[in-house]
């Protein structure tokens, strides 16, 4: 079974900032994406920060560039390759998140 990191090189590159142990680089930079994704919710967009739309397209952005690469990863081999599952999850769900950020005014954005 081949793990992200040791086939992917932009996931060996990320992982490599975080720790010197890939598996575990791969594991804080994935935990620290999702939790940045629930702080933006739980604090900026649920307070109504100033700064919610934009720390929220920030992680928008990140996701579906993600996905993206997951994705043409995959269809560029013609087979399925690490992450190409999860990229199905994000880019949908990015997706519709940025959907409805464009749809709101950046003063309305709120829970």
């Amino acid at each position: 079974m081949h793990r992200l990191y040791d086939v992917f090189p932009p996931a060996r590159a990320v992982s490599s900032l975080f720790s010197s142990d890939l598996s575990r680089g791969f594991v804080i930079f994935n935990s620290a994406l999702i939790l940045f994704g629930l702080w933006c919710f739980v604090f900026p967009i649920s307070r109504g920060w100033r700064s919610a739309a934009q720390l929220t397209w920030l992680w928008v952005g990140i996701e579906l560039v993600n996905g993206v690469g997951h994705a043409a990863w995959a269809l560029a081999a013609g087979a399925y390759r690490p992450g190409a599952a999860t990229a199905l999850l994000l880019l949908p769900l990015a997706s519709f998140l940025g959907w409805q950020l464009a749809k709101r005014p950046a003063a309305s954005l709120t829970a």
